[in-house]
């Protein structure tokens, strides 16, 4: 099920690019808001969603823009937000950028537990991935691959080609693992950036407690100045593992650690939960949100299908003879081999279609098509065993139709298709009448769809 937060929560910092103060409040959402920042310092308070569709820039952070209202620096946030497994909240800030606190995750984290998260009551979604999607750029040789998995995994591979920092990996094996194994990971630069930074007016919120800054270069007295002087420092030094002084490594491999953090926050802007394995090689913000626009298409068309995905190998709730039990109807017009799911509000069927059906021959006999009508009469008999086998004695018990709508034929059912029925009860069934959708899927497309009204009425007996 969604999740979101059982209450309220505010944070207050420094943005590390804008150097403002920031307030941070986290507010609880209803189902399917996904997350949504608003700022209050706005007139209107306008609201700019966590989608990777108004991404505007990648450089040192990802930027998100909508009618000309910016939120900046948003990954750390939205990775927090994802590692406490939240799939819906409203981010209220008096500011553009997030209070950068240490540079990581952790006190989001906390600030989420303190108040604690509340399951909802509808079913989350997830883009689950079924084959191998890669993104690469060609200029920095960054690459993201995702491969199907069970559950969300990432690993991350950081090589900046500098002695200092060298060859890093970070893995995750499973969300539930963020808090303690990524979320401390703080934000990182070069000696090299961080002056270019520093001549640019940006990190006026930075300091040496809320960055990892490597020495890739000669400490000179110039450099030492200026670097004392933006982060308000009587002495700064160089530490033997090469970073500057003031601040201890959480991890010896923190900076791939804080890069697996960052693909977690500017993946979420994806809009869906993963199933499936990221394999990130030198990944940047630019190259993680193109390929969270590459995520986020394939979501869409998955959407568009909608088709479940079944396991057709699986021992059926009900064979032939078990619907045989519960259905009055017989061959040839029992449209129905088997049952491989049923629940209280839900029942997938299938129907192998074969040269045999005794309608292929008067039904456009030379080119043999299943009568759509026929169609839609299996996805009522699939809707009628939803409702019999809830009934202690199904055999006393028929089901009429008493409405058909909005049926749509997307492709033509011919012999050696495979026909899965999904109904799914619209809403609960009251004094004997069932409101159902059904699907009627072959392969990855939707053939046949439509909504249906029927009775349950007790058999006349003799």
């Amino acid at each position: 099920m969604q999740k979101t937060l059982q209450q309220e929560v505010t944070l207050s910092g420094i943005g590390l690019h804008t150097g403002r103060e920031v307030k941070l409040t986290m507010k609880p959402a209803k189902e399917n808001t996904g997350f949504v920042f608003v700022r209050t310092d706005l007139e209107g308070h306008p609201q700019v969603e966590a989608d990777v569709n108004y991404v505007t820039a990648t450089e040192r952070g990802t930027t998100l823009e909508k009618l000309g209202v910016k939120i900046t620096t948003c990954e750390h946030l939205l990775a927090a937000l994802v590692g406490c497994d939240i799939d819906n909240a409203v981010l209220e800030m008096d500011a553009s950028e997030p209070p950068i606190l240490d540079g990581s995750s952790k006190y989001f984290v906390e600030a989420i537990e303190s108040v604690g998260v509340a399951e909802q009551n509808v079913a989350r979604e997830y883009l689950v991935v079924k084959e191998v999607l890669t993104y690469n750029d060609p200029a920095t040789g960054s690459e993201i691959t995702i491969i199907p998995s069970d559950t969300y995994e990432v690993t991350t591979m950081v090589d900046f080609g500098t002695k200092v920092l060298g060859t890093q990996n970070a893995t995750l094996k499973h969300i539930s693992e963020f808090k303690d194994e990524i979320s401390s990971a703080r934000t990182f630069s070069f000696l090299h950036e961080l002056e270019m930074l520093l001549d640019h007016g940006l990190i006026k919120g930075g300091d040496i407690s809320n960055a990892i800054v490597y020495v890739d270069k000669d400490l000179t007295p110039e450099t030492t100045e200026k670097l004392k002087k933006a982060f308000g420092k009587d002495e700064v030094s160089i530490r033997p593992n090469g970073i500057l002084d003031n601040l201890n490594l959480n991890y010896p491999n923190e900076a791939a650690r804080h890069k697996l953090l960052d693909v977690i926050g500017d993946l979420a802007l994806a809009g869906v939960k993963i199933k499936g394995k990221v394999i990130a090689n030198k990944p940047g913000h630019y190259v993680n949100t193109q390929f969270a626009k590459k995520l986020n298409r394939q979501w869409k068309l998955q959407k568009k299908k909608n088709v479940p995905d079944f396991d057709l190998t699986k021992e059926p709730v009900f064979d032939i003879n078990g619907i045989m039990k519960l259905m009055p109807h017989r061959p040839p017009f029992l449209l129905i081999d088997k049952v491989l799911e049923l629940s209280d509000s839900h029942v997938v069927g299938l129907k192998n279609v074969t040269m045999n059906e005794p309608f292929f021959v008067g039904h456009f006999p030379k080119e043999p098509v299943m009568p759509g009508v026929l169609q839609v009469e299996a996805l009522a008999q699939t809707g009628g065993i939803l409702v019999l086998a809830s009934v202690p004695d199904p055999e006393n018990y028929s089901t009429y139709f008493i409405k058909i709508d909005k049926v749509k034929f997307k492709r033509k059912v011919v012999p050696g298709d495979t026909l899965i029925f999904k109904i799914e009860l619209i809403e609960p069934i009251r004094r004997g009448i069932v409101h159902m959708q059904g699907y009627g899927y072959v392969g990855d497309s939707i053939a046949v769809e439509a909504e249906l009204m029927a009775q349950v009425a007790k058999n006349k007996v003799d």
